[in-house]
């Protein structure tokens, strides 16, 4: 005999509550994972400097521009305390870090290493051709726009330089390291390709690498890299007092 069909109970009054309830919570916290965090939001605004160094950063202020709980600003402060882009002291508060020019050759110390280094990585993992994209920019548009003054586009080019060079190099330890130092000294980055010559110096050395690369030659391309980080702290250590 063919079985019965039970019809479907009816979903109570409390049922659907409790389901409208749930989608609401999953698509609030999907809206949250997706959201930038405080901790990210206040990396940025330092490395752009919207927070120059010695500015304070209050913790009620932040809360409520945030409309998250203090403890929250207090997790954030911590973290970016131990990456060393901000200072507490009792009884005055949390304020972000001032460099201070024997600290900045330090990291540019430590930066040349790990660029030149991730630079060989990245040379390792990818084909030769991969990089022909870049060399071309740094060949023609990028010459162009440096002869015009334009630096924000010379920038733009070799940031998407650095974020594939560390992309391609796979190192989850190498990337933290260099965003902890990139975090540091992003400003300084930008400052320095206004100085003078330095944007013309800076196309020739990159554009020498990204051939090294496209070669192949991830010796000579680590080589490349760090020579243009050793030369950017020269151009800094001269104009050191218009940078800092």
């Amino acid at each position: 005999m063919p079985k019965a069909i039970v019809p479907a109970k009816p979903k109570t009054a409390a049922v659907a509550a409790q389901q409208r309830s749930g989608s609401i919570r999953n698509a609030a916290q999907s809206s949250a994972a997706l959201a930038p965090t405080i901790l990210q939001i206040l990396r940025d605004r330092i490395a752009t400097y919207e927070l120059a160094p010695g500015a304070k950063l209050n913790e009620y202020d932040l809360a409520q521009e945030f409309k998250i709980p203090r403890t929250r600003v207090r997790d954030a402060f911590l973290a970016l305390e131990q990456r060393g882009l901000i200072e507490r002291t009792p009884n005055r508060g949390a304020m972000v870090a001032r460099l201070d020019p024997t600290q900045v050759f330090h990291i540019y110390d430590v930066r040349e290493v790990l660029e030149g280094l991730c630079c060989r990585l990245a040379c390792q993992n990818t084909d030769p051709a991969s990089w022909r994209d870049l060399l071309t920019a740094f060949s023609g548009p990028v010459v162009d726009a440096v002869k015009q003054g334009d630096f924000d586009t010379y920038t733009e080019v070799y940031d998407q330089f650095r974020r594939r060079c560390i992309q391609a190099a796979n190192n989850p330890e190498l990337t933290l390291a260099l965003d902890n130092i990139y975090e540091k000294t992003q400003v300084l980055i930008r400052r320095i390709v206004l100085l003078p010559g330095r944007g013309e110096v800076g196309v020739i050395e990159h554009r020498a690498t990204l051939e090294a690369l496209c070669r192949g030659d991830c010796d000579e391309a680590e080589r490349l890299r760090r020579a243009n980080i050793r030369n950017a702290k020269a151009f800094l250590t001269r104009y050191i007092k218009y940078v800092l």
